[in-house]
């Protein structure tokens, strides 16, 4: 596959907790979330034709396309203040992408299922009401397979690639630190800080990112930044659509007492 200028890019992005855009409390920890999300369509080729998104919040037994036209809101936290449990994120599904999807996704070897009824979690809409906040852009959902197997997540991202020569923006929404217990932990931001520039590392290391990433369990801080992985798996599969495209920090936040980073591909 060769380069072109049409060609959209991928990212990577770490989502922050729950739903925090809508807390005023909250929207200060996430400065530079809050800017570059919004200015991120100035960077593109052009307006997507839709988003895919690999969110860490949705796993089944295989991996699964969400083939509803109109998502219901899906919200999977607890605990905050009753307004975030009215957010409304209306973007259309995109059925006839969900169709193209599940052929590239059989067509290289993977087992895929499909929902229709499946909702927008806190993993999709937060980022992409940051994105497109008029909801006009059309978002298939694609799920995690909950084996959380690094490699079927790349050859995931493999099949899907070709999307991005099809007007398609691939996102993998998850955190670059997910250890619930440890956030706001005076030992957690220098673990994070660690973990984190292994990432970046292999991000911007092209011909050895699959391999360095799929083994990111050897990392000394590996195991301590995600003791279940679910929010990392989406950055394998991204990884895997990004093919050989450069890749870069795109943010890089403090926030919980961590560091958290998002990374563009191309």
């Amino acid at each position: 596959m060769t380069a072109s200028s049409s060609r959209f890019p991928v990212l990577f992005l770490s989502h922050g907790g729950g739903p925090w855009p809508f807390m005023e409390e909250r929207r200060h920890e996430y400065p530079n979330t809050l800017k570059v999300l919004a200015q991120l369509p100035q960077t593109l080729p052009a307006k997507p034709a839709a988003v895919l998104i690999i969110s860490g919040h949705w796993e089944e037994p295989q991996f699964t396309v969400c083939t509803g036209a109109r998502p219901p809101m899906l919200y999977d936290y607890t605990g905050f203040p009753a307004h975030t449990y009215q957010i409304r994120y209306p973007a259309p599904g995109a059925p006839a992408l969900a169709s193209r999807a599940m052929d590239l996704i059989r067509g290289a070897g993977l087992s895929c299922g499909e929902d229709a009824h499946r909702g927008f979690d806190h993993g999709t809409f937060i980022p992409l009401g940051l994105i497109f906040p008029g909801a006009d852009v059309p978002v298939l959902m694609v799920s995690m397979q909950s084996s959380y197997d690094p490699l079927q997540h790349v050859k995931l991202g493999q099949a899907l690639a070709p999307l991005r020569d099809e007007g398609v923006l691939i996102i993998g929404s998850g955190l670059s630190f997910h250890n619930m217990r440890a956030f706001r932990h005076p030992a957690a931001g220098a673990v994070s800080e660690q973990f984190e520039q292994y990432l970046y590392s292999a991000v911007a290391d092209p011909a050895h990112r699959i391999e360095r990433l799929v083994n990111w369990a050897q990392e000394p801080s590996g195991r301590l930044c995600h003791p279940r992985e679910d929010h990392l798996v989406p950055l394998f599969a991204a990884a895997g659509a990004a093919g050989d495209s450069p890749g870069e920090r795109l943010i890089i936040e403090h926030a919980m007492g961590v560091t958290m980073a998002s990374y563009r591909f191309g």
